[in-house]
């Protein structure tokens, strides 16, 4: 493994433990450590020919730091925005304020800061990159959810826009939404993705190659499988948060700054029948549809949930269908970037056997 000079490298393979969620901790290693500078960030957009900030073999493990773009990309420097929510200002990441002041951020590209891209060796158009989520860690105890005129799936709500500032409970790993009101956190990133078949102008809109999907259930102890769609995968990551609903209605989570813990896993050909990214959990098969019409997403979903327990299940499309009625679920994941996704959740409790599975319990 080769890193750039941006690049930590963890000395001391150690060996930890995700403390953020629920499930029966799995131990892992990590190989080495991605901070965020101006150096290794993309902040909004996908450029053709950016060089990698690192290069792992398939199968190792990166620790990455991320920056939410709440606080960086609001008009006026990050802390004075964090003050209004009591945020002090030794609390503020001093990588937020060299991101404010030095990060290039092209006019009409996204608001997102990604960290990447990472070169997997090996990696192929044509193959499939599997993303384990090992471990999601708090880089900061707050948090931001944003919406403004204009925004979201009730743009009217808003005259202005509305950022709240939301303090945490990491003991209790709850967010304080407000006096009585915790939300229990759910770590997870909103966007992970390969470099897509061309260069990508704004992060906005997810796609073929994963990005912006807002799916939730990507947390410690999943998986997301991607195509691969350029010479060693060239993967980037961002839009860190803390906790999302299904559908991210006003147009954000609780924006916070994470490090994610990712191993990659090279998996030859296995993408070349690949027409939109997929994922799995301990409990679920997770299918997607993408469109900016909310009804051919849901189409497009349904689609690869027959494709999936044919080739899966050997299941006629009739049979498959009927199952696809019968048992599953389909969930908007998102209804405000554009193109919207819905997914569908396959349980494997209703098969009497399953393939292993890494994180399974």
């Amino acid at each position: 493994m080769s890193l750039f000079r941006s690049v930590l490298v963890v000395g001391a393979l150690a060996m930890a433990t995700s403390a953020c969620t629920q499930m029966q901790q799995i131990p892992y290693t990590v190989d080495a450590h991605v901070p965020v500078t101006p150096q290794t960030v993309a902040w909004g957009h996908l450029p053709a020919g950016r060089q990698p900030v690192l290069r792992v073999r398939s199968g190792q493990t990166v620790s990455m730091d991320t920056l939410s773009h709440q606080g960086v990309n609001n008009g006026m420097d990050p802390v004075k925005f964090f003050a209004a929510g009591g945020v002090r200002a030794d609390e503020i990441l001093p990588d937020a304020l060299e991101i404010y002041h030095k990060a290039d951020h092209p006019k009409d590209s996204g608001a997102h800061v990604l960290t990447g891209p990472i070169y997997v060796e090996d990696a192929e158009p044509g193959d499939m990159l599997e993303v384990r989520v090992r471990d999601l860690k708090f880089r900061v105890p707050y948090g931001v959810n944003n919406s403004a005129k204009g925004t979201g799936v009730l743009p009217e709500v808003h005259s202005k826009p509305y950022p709240k500032i939301i303090r945490f409970d990491l003991q209790r790993k709850v967010a304080l939404f407000a006096p009585g009101i915790e939300v229990p956190l759910a770590p997870f990133m909103g966007i992970m993705t390969v470099m897509p078949p061309a260069p990508l102008a704004n992060t906005r809109p997810p796609g073929i190659y994963g990005g912006n999907m807002d799916f939730n259930r990507l947390t410690a102890g999943s998986s997301l499988y991607l195509p691969v769609h350029q010479t060693g995968a060239l993967f980037y990551t961002g839009d860190s948060h803390a906790v999302q609903g299904d559908g991210e209605i006003n147009g954000t989570a609780i924006e916070a700054s994470l490090t994610p813990v990712l191993q990659f896993i090279v998996h030859k050909s296995g993408g070349r029948s690949m027409k939109w990214p997929r994922a799995e959990d301990a409990d679920n098969y997770y299918v997607m549809g993408m469109d900016r019409d909310l009804d051919v997403a849901l189409k497009e979903a349904a689609q690869e949930t027959i494709a999936f327990l044919q080739k899966e299940r050997g299941l006629s499309a009739e049979d498959a269908y009927s199952l696809a009625s019968i048992a599953v679920n389909y969930v908007v994941a998102e209804a405000v970037d554009d193109v919207l996704m819905v997914y569908g959740a396959i349980p494997k409790k209703i098969f009497t056997t399953n393939r292993s599975f890494w994180a399974k319990p």
